[in-house]
């Protein structure tokens, strides 16, 4: 039975890979987070068939101390402060989380007498505004915020690493994927959400920025079966992980609103708070590469992704709304 440790499994992707490399028959330990008020919704019902460690991206101490006790087989590094907003706000954080948090977890594999796979989250921020489009493998990099700056940082520590050591390690750089699991802070799950609790009464309006920003949309869920594609191949490569299709914002709130037969207009509000000091305008990526050496290409369209989002919103709203109504009699 092959061990693998998840960095960042509370989260949208590590939860979706959990299920996964369960369903493969894998031994599955995961790195959390103490905090007094502990969010795992996400993985509540992988309770009793993953392990859970305290660690922190941020000390190296518990990143070798977490290595060297569960000594795994496979490493996935989900980990971050993941919001591009959030980063001009918290740099250092972000830096630390993601930059220096890798650095710690190649160090403490580099450490380890076994064979270790390592998979490495990068980004498609870390392109920025290219000049080329669709961007591919060899596309410069060129990123517009500190988020982006910490994966690229990170990304080119895995190839050092890949070159120098020998390490069997990957990066995957990722375009934006979404689910119902996606946390509420994010546009695509902002939108789904504010939809529904619309449709219920729950909600008056939905503030956002830039709607012509377009973006590289896929389910999630998909891109994680390409996660684990890539560390079981002849030898450590890097690959873009996308759809090859582009929708604007705009596009996102036509589907996600027209779904429930409303009309976005009335209800978004533009607020300047949620621009980026460094707009980012347009993401799409070319992932041949993948289809040809993995084998791997998405499942679920876009529209079948907006439709999954608010169908699963809207669950939670109508209990949010049967509550209210039920709280009302008391």
């Amino acid at each position: 039975m092959k061990k693998a440790l998840i960095t960042g499994i509370t989260g949208q992707d590590g939860s979706y890979l959990a299920e996964l490399l369960l369903s493969k028959g894998y031994d599955i330990w995961g790195m959390v987070r103490r905090c007094s008020s502990p969010v795992r919704s996400r993985i509540d019902h992988l309770r009793d068939k993953t392990h859970l460690m305290y660690g922190d991206m941020t000390d190296c101490s518990s990143i070798f101390n977490l290595i060297q006790t569960i000594k795994p087989d496979e490493v996935y590094n989900l980990a971050a402060q993941s919001h591009v907003r959030i980063s001009f706000d918290q740099p250092e954080y972000t830096t630390n989380t993601i930059a220096m948090g890798t650095l710690h977890l190649l160090e403490a594999i580099k450490s380890l007498e076994k064979s270790v796979r390592f998979y490495q989250a990068s980004s498609s921020e870390m392109f920025g505004n290219a000049v080329d489009s669709p961007q591919t493998e060899t596309t410069p990099f060129h990123p517009c915020s500190p988020y982006a700056s910490a994966k690229l940082y990170a990304h080119c520590q895995i190839i050092n690493y890949r070159k120098a050591y020998g390490l069997f390690a990957c990066n995957g750089i990722l375009f934006n994927h979404e689910s119902p699991r996606r946390a509420e802070s994010f546009v695509t799950r902002k939108i789904t959400q504010a939809a529904a609790r619309i449709k219920y009464g729950l909600q008056k309006e939905l503030k956002l920025g830039n709607l012509d920003a377009k973006r590289d949309w896929g389910f999630a869920g998909d891109y994680v079966e390409a996660m684990w594609l890539m560390l079981q191949q002849d030898t450590p490569d890097d690959f873009i992980i996308a759809t090859g299709e582009t929708h604007s914002i705009k596009e996102f709130l036509d589907e996600a609103f027209g779904y429930l037969d409303m009309d976005w207009k009335a209800y978004v509000h533009i607020d300047p708070y949620y621009f980026r000091p460094n707009e980012l305008n347009l993401l799409q990526g070319d992932m041949s590469k993948a289809k040809k050496i993995l084998n791997w290409e998405p499942k679920v369209s876009f529209k079948e992704l907006v439709k999954m989002m608010v169908d699963a919103d809207m669950q939670l709203a109508k209990k949010e709304y049967e509550e209210g109504k039920n709280d009302s009699f008391d």
